[in-house]
């Protein structure tokens, strides 16, 4: 899954006798064994990720010093390696959060895809750093170089909560940066919560985000179990703060899980906004293999009811594994499909 270098990567090992001279905390966009190559051209570095998928794998690898969540745990680091991630915001986010682990002197490089924002590098370290500078280009990817000068307040989660109302169901979201509906409720999501009506049993919002879906949901219908699943860690988080700030986490559960690795029995309903995206590409595996799998994980008479681009192959994906697929509704852009086992 994480075994090819990504051209990020390719760039960075040559790069390797500078990277590896202190035991690095590695964060942002990790999608392949670079770890691995530090830790063997010198001190293994310490692994911080927000993504569930990444960090199993890591695991199964055998790498031991990784760690899941919204923050890194506390501890000294030597230096830091930001790979950047796809929003700027979540850059900063990790930055501000990672960067107080270090002393003043300590070495911070970021790298990333040229089209992917690392140009913005300079700025992004400009409050903590006197001078950025280039330190390498290839493969359409750049690295850069800091010394920490300034170290920045203790990091609070709080401080990168961002709040919006969803009048129509009277519901406050709360969101962190780079999780999706972070700043506003997209339209597919829109078009999906006025498309269903109620729904009963247990009930799994699959690639929850900032909880939208499943606190809106939940907010109609008191009586219904919901679960939300994630990989993203800022996701999952910001979904408990939704739920618990609109009063609806006692009938809730949140949990990270790869697709539905984690998940366990069986529900009334699944339903989901999927993700096809993730990084910089287009990425249709998960919600491939949700649709190829929700069946196994229905009850008799359960549904699977998503929204999706209505270019999107989805159609028939899940009359290969329903043996049907209705549209329950459909504007230029998007598209509700609903199947029942």
């Amino acid at each position: 899954m994480f075994e090819a270098l990504t051209p990020v990567s390719e760039m960075l090992t040559r790069n390797l006798d500078i990277l590896s001279r202190q035991p690095l905390l590695v964060c942002g966009l990790l999608e392949d064994k670079l770890p691995g190559l530090l830790a063997e051209a010198g001190p293994a570095p310490r692994v911080f990720t927000t993504d569930f998928r990444y960090f199993q794998w890591q695991q199964a690898q055998g790498f031991a010093d990784i760690e899941f969540g919204t923050r890194p745990a506390p501890g000294s680091a030597a230096g830091l390696l930001l790979l950047m991630p796809k929003a700027k915001a979540e850059a900063e986010y990790l930055l501000a959060a990672c960067l107080p682990l270090l002393a003043v002197g300590a070495p911070v490089f970021i790298a990333g895809d040229n089209k992917g924002g690392v140009k913005s590098a300079p700025k992004l370290l400009a409050p903590y750093c006197e001078q950025v500078n280039k330190l390498d280009s290839a493969r359409r990817a750049s690295l850069y170089q800091a010394e920490l000068t300034t170290l920045p307040t203790p990091f609070a989660l709080a401080d990168w909560i961002s709040r919006y109302p969803l009048e129509e169901e009277q519901l406050q979201i709360c969101a962190l940066p780079g999780v999706f509906s972070a700043g506003h409720l997209d339209s597919g999501s829109r078009l999906l919560l006025n498309t269903i009506s109620s729904l009963k049993g247990r009930v799994l919002d699959f690639g929850c985000g900032a909880g939208v879906i499943g606190a809106s949901l939940l907010k109609r219908n008191a009586d219904m179990a919901l679960e939300c699943i994630d990989i993203n860690a800022l996701a999952l988080e910001a979904s408990r703060m939704t739920l618990a700030e609109n009063r609806l986490d006692t009938n809730a559960r949140v949990y990270a899980s790869d697709g539905l690795s984690q998940v366990s029995g069986k529900f009334n309903h699944i339903i989901s906004n999927p993700p096809f995206h993730a990084g910089l590409k287009t990425f249709y595996h998960t919600t491939e293999t949700l649709l190829s799998s929700a069946a196994d994980y229905l009850l008799p008479g359960g549904s699977l009811i998503l929204v999706a681009n209505a270019f999107l192959p989805y159609p028939e994906l899940i009359e290969k594994s329903f043996g049907h697929c209705e549209t329950l509704a459909a504007t230029g852009k998007f598209k509700i499909y609903r199947a029942r086992r």
